[in-house]
């Protein structure tokens, strides 16, 4: 079985700027993928090559087995994009948008589907509301069912829950996830990285155009294994004989390494013998984040 999204050598240049360098990727049919970097490391260049709004300069993309270039209308209508920012048209409906939004791919008295998204969007008393007039986040639920009108196999979901509400951030991925057990690939960058966690197969990290991590995201959290002590403690200092083990700090409050919980006892009884008390304390795994700035660092 081909791959929903394959990337073969590809390389995107600018004039100033060397955007993507050399990425090699497959994302399997159904896969929930994320693509996480920070500002500037090309993954809105990567979804824009996908997308058919930029050229590669060398390489290929495939979406679905449709070359982005040579067979860019298989290419465009097995994608559904979910962009970055709010672009809508001020002077028609939203039933309206979503009626042209159809058109643009051929498809006919697609009303059934098109109020199913509104129901599961949480839009159906806003369709025949003009788009200027919606909230920020009914804007977001706009795009959203804008690039899932035409059922597309693939939907890349570019930053979908920034600035929105809990609510909405629930319901979406809620609707996202049923999308996607019924084998639809959803390609997500975030910076909430809880979300990639807590969503994603598999993760991509990319930096300064290449792809520095590439696993399943359980491999990654497992190829962090320390846990992390934190305490809130009676003294802003911490005895000398922890300061190895020290991670961050912020005022009375300290993050410390720990191997293995047997060592637990030994870290209270170094702080009991500088009659330093433990007023508050917490242990957990190192999640998402830590690994991703643990990559970026690296």
């Amino acid at each position: 079985m081909s791959p929903a999204v394959r990337l073969r050598a590809l390389e995107k240049r600018y004039p100033s700027v060397h955007a993507l360098r050399g990425i090699d990727l497959d994302v399997a049919e159904g896969e929930f993928f994320a693509l996480l970097g920070p500002n500037g490391a090309g993954k809105t260049t990567l979804i824009s090559v996908l997308a058919g709004l930029a050229r590669p300069s060398a390489g290929t993309a495939e979406v679905m087995g449709f070359d982005v270039i040579r067979d860019y209308r298989g290419a465009r209508r097995s994608l559904g994009v979910v962009p970055q920012e709010l672009v809508y048209d001020a002077f028609f409906t939203v039933r309206e948008m979503l009626r042209f939004q159809s058109g643009y791919y051929g498809l006919r008295k697609n009303d059934a589907w098109i109020d199913e998204l509104l129901g599961h969007l949480g839009l159906t008393d806003k369709a025949d509301a003009y788009c200027r007039t919606l909230s920020g986040g009914m804007k977001r639920r706009l795009l959203v069912a804008q690039a899932l009108v035409h059922k597309p196999p693939v939907i890349v979901l570019d930053e979908p829950t920034a600035g929105v509400d809990v609510e909405l951030r629930q319901s979406l991925w809620t609707f996202i996830r049923r999308l996607n057990r019924e084998g639809h690939t959803i390609l997500l960058t975030t910076h909430y990285l809880e979300e990639a966690e807590e969503l994603c197969e598999r993760v991509a990290m990319l930096k300064d155009g290449r792809i520095v991590a590439l696993d399943r995201t359980v491999n990654l959290l497992r190829s962090e294994e320390e846990r992390r002590l934190e305490l809130v403690l009676s003294s802003p200092v911490l005895p000398d004989g922890l300061a190895g083990r020290l991670i961050d700090r912020d005022g009375r409050r300290f993050v410390l390494a720990l191997p293995e919980y047997g060592e637990l006892e030994a870290i209270l009884a170094e702080l009991r013998r500088h009659d330093i008390r433990v007023e508050q304390m917490s242990l957990r795994q190192a999640d998402l984040e830590e690994v991703f700035l643990k990559v970026m660092r690296r």
